[in-house]
């Protein structure tokens, strides 16, 4: 018997926030100029750290949140602003105004409003007894309370799911999101990841030698040294093609995640799980390697992760893997944790709508493990498909594939 026809899942609407600019326009633009966004990180004190630089987002001064308190406010966090931003940019590419008739949202973060964690340990640290706004802090600080003032600044109240599978989270919440398309129970749904800087999580990539000594990522440089972090948000609104409301800018055509069970924080050096991840994406879309027109690596820029990652695109991609263009574009923006995932699949999007390739860039001289086609300098092209990789610690592989909306 012939399969049954793939349900189409459009893409009608993305925001983005990253260090390389608020919004669509700035990000394009920045990525076409194959510019970096690092500098030093000033608002909590990384002395006797390895690196003390970071991609920082540029978040407006004013207030956001039209519906918080204004005594409330100091407890929504910089992540949870970029998300807004991200949501209200998806919305309004949709057509959109607020998040009416939308059935659910799915969310990625690995840290949450780790900050306001942060405020309320060294105040509990300073005095023991009853501190003023303790509770606040405390309740803040998780990541469903910060969805809350989301759901509050829409007026909404539909169902909110959070995934937290480290720096898989992003991808996983937009692949999971498709999956509930897939499955019937949604017909739209917004989905997305964000994360922002925070002094513990700072050191604790510290803590494992993970940080580029120079604050530069150089992903798939053969004397690399690590990675660098970021910060920022990524969202897309998803549409079962029947119930459409909007101009597609892409479809979401497949999703895949696996485990490798290899080790804590480092991957399997021969990426099992990546294969599987990448092959049950493509399997889902309906391509086969050669079709894949820009892979947006994992790319961290440390050394065991960019040769796992170069090894299954390899072994993935087989005799055609000396063809398939791939970058990362950590190397510009740093690595945005639990939104890295989401963000990235934004410049996917970018990438098919534009028909160009973002860069990996600080290339100084390639890794003999990377047999692909490595994207150094920003280029014009023309493809099809798009697929993203996500790699989390603890083992968490996510891949999505995209595709160019002809008609």
């Amino acid at each position: 018997m012939p399969s049954p026809p793939r349900q189409r899942i459009a893409i009608t609407g993305a925001g983005i926030v990253s260090p390389l600019g608020l919004g669509w326009a700035h990000n394009e633009r920045s990525l076409a100029a194959d510019r970096t966004a690092f500098r030093k990180v000033d608002f909590f004190d990384t002395t006797g750290l390895i690196a003390s630089t970071a991609g920082v987002v540029d978040l407006p001064d004013e207030p956001l949140f039209q519906r918080t308190p204004p005594h409330k406010q100091r407890y929504i966090d910089r992540g949870t602003r970029m998300l807004l931003l991200a949501i209200r940019e998806a919305l309004a590419q949709a057509g959109r105004s607020n998040l009416d008739g939308i059935d659910a949202m799915v969310i990625g973060s690995s840290a949450g409003a780790m900050p306001l964690g942060e405020s309320y340990f060294e105040q509990a640290r300073q005095d023991s007894g009853r501190v003023p706004s303790q509770l606040s802090r405390a309740e803040h600080y998780q990541p469903q309370r910060q969805m809350n003032s989301i759901a509050d600044e829409f007026g909404w109240r539909g169902p909110v799911i959070i995934v937290s599978n480290a720096c898989a989270s992003g991808a996983n919440a937009i692949g999971w999101a498709a999956e509930m398309i897939r499955s019937g129970r949604c017909k739209r749904v917004l989905a997305g990841g964000y994360d922002a800087l925070a002094r513990l999580v700072f050191a604790g990539f510290d803590s494992l030698r993970a940080l580029a000594p120079s604050g530069i990522p150089r992903p798939f440089d053969a004397k690399r040294d690590g990675l660098a972090l970021g910060e920022g948000a990524g969202v897309m609104l998803l549409e079962a093609e029947e119930a459409r409301q909007s101009d597609a800018v892409a479809d979401l055509t497949g999703y895949a995640t696996a485990t490798d069970l290899h080790h804590l924080t480092q991957p399997d050096p021969e990426g099992k799980a990546a294969i599987r991840t990448m092959t049950g994406a493509c399997e889902q879309a309906g391509v086969s390697p050669e079709k894949i027109g820009y892979i947006n690596s994992h790319g961290t820029g440390t050394p065991f992760n960019d040769v796992a990652e170069a090894t299954a695109i390899a072994a993935w991609a087989g005799d055609a893997v000396k063809n398939i263009p791939v970058s990362s574009t950590k190397s510009a923006m740093g690595h945005l944790l639990g939104g890295a995932g989401a963000v990235e699949a934004v410049i996917c999007l970018m990438a098919l709508r534009g028909q160009w390739l973002p860069a990996s860039l600080n290339i100084r001289e390639i890794d003999p493990a990377v047999k692909f086609d490595l994207v150094q300098r920003f280029r014009r092209a023309s493809l099809e498909h798009a697929l993203t990789n996500s790699f989390g610690f603890g083992g968490t592989n996510a891949t999505l594939v995209m595709q160019r909306r002809s008609a």
